[in-house]
């Protein structure tokens, strides 16, 4: 509960700070007052503009990178524990190419005439991808290295589909829009986005807590969890489609950004152990923290030009994701 409470606070500081970074001098307490203004407690002395620039521009930002952080770190715990694979999570594995894939299709090709959302677009792109890295991977037998590899190709097949369809559909405008989308960006947000995938991460941070201990039945093998009386199928299709729902939802607002599934639920492991109850709720704040100051970087370090979200998380994570490859290979 220390660890919680602790991580919990560490977020709203974090939050509350990263809001105030920018070329607009405001203050810790300018944006405690914004906030209890608009929440209806209280009233705020900022001037319209100051006001505005808390609430509908940075704030909004700040959240959906908590939110994105939270539920990307989230689906990378789940998926490395249900594939036994330290190195799964949505980029490597492909599901978010797929995503950004199905999104890319109904923002550009305009597939269902409006009747198709982004978000649905999203998901069903994250669904293919991840049916075609089950299916490689059992086709070459179902092991680590191979489920990593399926992972890869899925990825670079979707994400040379995207650039397929950008490149032979789009404008030149759309072209620049969504090159630098699928990069990962939070630029632009508003509350909409973060009111729905907010709620999409508590319904999933819920279904995966509610197998928590299925997830630690799954950490002794799939003949294991099954002699616990585990339905394996059903559980790996339950769990699976969730954290390809959480994925689809959170590229669809935020595009791909990386890398955030698979350094972080390391990092919790090391801090509570590897029982899920307290694992998940833990890799969620800390994948929010995380991001929160990755995307505060990402605005900041060559102001007034804005680095995308998924460039930073790949130059982090792409040394982590050798270390593990490299720790992996020497246990086995």
């Amino acid at each position: 509960m220390l660890l919680w409470a602790g991580g919990l606070l560490l977020l709203l500081l974090s939050v509350a700070v990263a809001v105030t970074i920018g070329p607009a001098r405001i203050s810790v307490p300018d944006v405690w007052s914004a906030v209890a203004a608009h929440l209806g407690i209280g009233d705020s002395e900022l001037s319209p503009i100051r006001d505005g620039i808390i609430w509908n521009l940075r704030m909004p930002r700040t959240l959906l990178a908590a939110v994105c952080g939270a539920g990307l770190a989230v689906c990378g715990t789940v998926m490395q524990s249900l594939l036994r694979n330290p190195l799964a999570d949505p980029f490597v594995l492909g599901v978010s190419s797929g995503a950004s894939t199905g999104a890319v299709v109904i923002v550009v090709l305009g597939v269902g005439g409006g009747a198709v959302s982004l978000s649905a677009g999203a998901f069903v792109g994250a669904i293919c991808s991840f049916a075609l890295v089950l299916l490689l991977s059992h086709t070459l037998g179902g092991t680590t290295d191979r489920v990593v590899l399926s992972g890869v190709a899925a990825m670079q097949l979707f994400s040379a589909l995207t650039s397929f369809v950008v490149m032979t559909s789009a404008d030149a405008e759309q072209t620049r829009g969504v090159l630098f989308w699928l990069l990962g960006s939070l630029g632009g947000v508003g509350w909409s986005e973060v009111a729905f995938c907010s709620a999409v991460l508590a319904v999933c941070l819920v279904v995966c807590l509610a197998h928590a201990r299925t997830l630690d039945a799954f950490a002794f093998g799939q003949d294991a969890a099954a002699a616990l009386g585990v339905d394996v199928g059903r559980t790996r299709i339950v769990l699976l489609c969730t954290t390809a729902l959480l994925t689809a939802a959170l590229v669809s607002a935020a595009g791909a950004i990386g890398f955030v599934g698979l350094v972080l639920p390391h990092a919790a492991r090391a801090l509570t152990g590897s029982g899920h109850r307290r694992l998940l709720p833990v890799t969620a704040l800390a994948g929010a923290v995380f991001l929160v100051w990755v995307d505060t970087l990402a605005r900041t370090v060559l102001d007034p030009q804005e680095v995308p979200v998924g460039v930073v998380t790949a130059l982090i994570g792409v040394p982590v994701f050798v270390l593990v490859l490299y720790r992996t290979r020497r246990t086995t």
